[in-house]
């Protein structure tokens, strides 16, 4: 059986843990505790960071864009990426946008300011950051609304990595209430329908020690 180690509400877990659903891939999952530094989690991956996946074979995959592209290849039945290069360079792009660009602006300044820093006892959230984070949000949901005027998916007419590297990192800053969904119905109608999906219910029975999610969570029809 192939092994997936993970952290609560982390968006690259969380983004391999769909593509994983999404391509009826039957896993383990094992909570890592990074901070913790096990030699053994080290030896698989020196970095230090999840998401780590194990397959059948023994073979070790770190990073979650490596992962979902050697899924993309090893497993094509399911094609998350797009049939054409034109395709496939607009998902990636919006990849890059949302693990890149929106994780700078808007997940390191919410999660890691709100959830992780008390978490690891680290001291007393940063407040311009989480208002840095509040502010920044508003323009990547705005762009998601703007996208799905013009396509039924984010990059496209199909659901693609692209709409499950964006709903990874919301899904996420949403267990903590920070995702301002009534001013942004395009965005919101978007998430629900990706909220919906099979491969996403998982993500929604997700609890993080010590820490609650907001009650519309799990809604489907929030």
């Amino acid at each position: 059986m192939r092994k997936l180690f993970h952290l609560w509400l982390h968006p690259f877990s969380r983004k391999v843990r769909i593509v994983l659903a999404e391509k009826n891939l039957q896993f383990d999952e094992q909570i890592e505790k990074i901070w913790e530094r096990r030699t053994e989690f080290l030896a698989m991956n020196p970095a230090g960071d999840v998401p780590v996946l194990i397959e059948p074979d023994g073979t070790k995959l770190a990073n979650s864009q490596v992962i979902c592209e050697y899924l993309e290849e090893v497993y094509p039945e399911k094609n998350l990426l797009g049939s054409d290069p034109i395709q496939r360079a607009e998902t990636r792009r919006l990849v890059g946008w949302f693990d890149v660009k929106f994780n700078r602006e808007v997940s390191d300044n919410l999660l890691g300011e709100k959830l992780m820093k008390p978490m690891l006892k680290l001291g007393e959230p940063h407040g311009p950051s989480i208002r840095a984070g509040n502010a920044n949000i508003h323009y990547h949901l705005d762009y998601i609304g703007f996208l799905t005027e013009k396509r039924k998916w984010l990059a496209g007419d199909n659901f693609s990595l692209a709409d499950i590297a964006a709903a990874s990192h919301l899904s996420a800053i949403d267990y903590i209430g920070d995702v301002p969904w009534a001013e942004h119905k395009s965005a919101q109608d978007w998430y629900a329908r990706v909220k919906s999906r099979p491969s996403f219910k998982p993500l929604l029975q997700d609890r993080v020690p010590g820490f609650k999610p907001v009650e519309h969570y799990e809604d489907v029809d929030f």
